[in-house]
């Protein structure tokens, strides 16, 4: 029987993992989405839609399909999700890989007000600023919800769940953005404050340069920290080489 890898998705990596594994005869691979977007793009290999039931529903799919390891390449703020997949690889004696993206840093002009919660974020908006762009995704926003002196734009990729606040934009939007473009949302809806998660990455990077140029703050939210004893990988080459495999092998 070929290794079976489940790859828990849902990146950008977690897309060229799939691709590059799948190139690998030998491997049986599969893509585990949370089912979150409505439209999600095309995956190399098997690909499931909707939850486990927690670690333990985890661990029994990884025991009923027979999988080999498991790679954990989920948004960085996708925490509860990691913590289960640490809990299933121990409860199966599973190896376990993290790929997450290097964060962001700040740089010379920056203006960053890092926090460590959506909530930290709303309590330091008044200060900052009364044109908010608000770019958190569309889960969350119920902590701003009560700023309702204040104007949001709010981008994500699908609609945004209510509560919201009640002065609010809805931008539906998919990145990859370029700096001119985000230089002329910035004009365009008058925003003196941007609040972003630390995502990391090119794809939404952008906002950061165009802030900075602009002279406007951003409001960074600290990533959540890894389960104990779980450290991460930064790219595809680092998942390659913790599984021991080699690219186009």
């Amino acid at each position: 029987m070929s290794p079976h890898i489940l790859i828990l998705g849902g990146t950008t990596e977690a897309r060229e993992l799939a691709a590059e594994l799948t190139a690998l005869p030998e491997l049986k691979v599969t893509t585990s989405l949370a089912g979150r977007v409505s439209r999600p793009g095309a995956l190399a290999g098997d690909v499931r839609i909707g939850g486990f039931g927690g670690a333990e529903g985890l661990a029994a799919w990884l025991r009923e399909h027979h999988v080999d390891a498991v790679v954990d390449a989920t948004h960085p703020f996708a925490e509860t999700i990691t913590a289960n997949a640490a809990r299933a690889g121990a409860a199966t004696g599973l190896p376990v890989v993290v790929l997450r993206r290097p964060g962001w840093q700040p740089g010379p002009g920056d203006h960053w007000h890092p926090v460590a919660s959506l909530s930290e974020a709303a309590e330091a908006l008044p200060a900052l600023g009364r044109r908010v762009l608000l770019t958190t995704g569309r889960l969350g926003l119920v902590a701003f919800a009560h700023l309702a002196q204040l104007h949001f734009v709010v981008r994500s990729v699908e609609p945004p769940e209510p509560p919201m606040p009640p002065d609010v934009d809805v931008l539906p939007a998919r990145g990859p953005f370029t700096v001119a473009d985000e230089a002329a949302l910035l004009r365009a809806h008058r925003i003196d404050v941007v609040v972003t998660k630390d995502s990391g990455g090119a794809a939404t990077a952008a906002k950061l340069t165009a802030a900075r140029e602009a002279g406007v703050p951003v409001v960074v939210v600290r990533r959540p920290r890894l389960p104990e004893g779980v450290s991460a990988v930064p790219d595809v080459a680092g998942v390659l080489e913790r599984l021991g495999l080699s690219p186009g092998r």
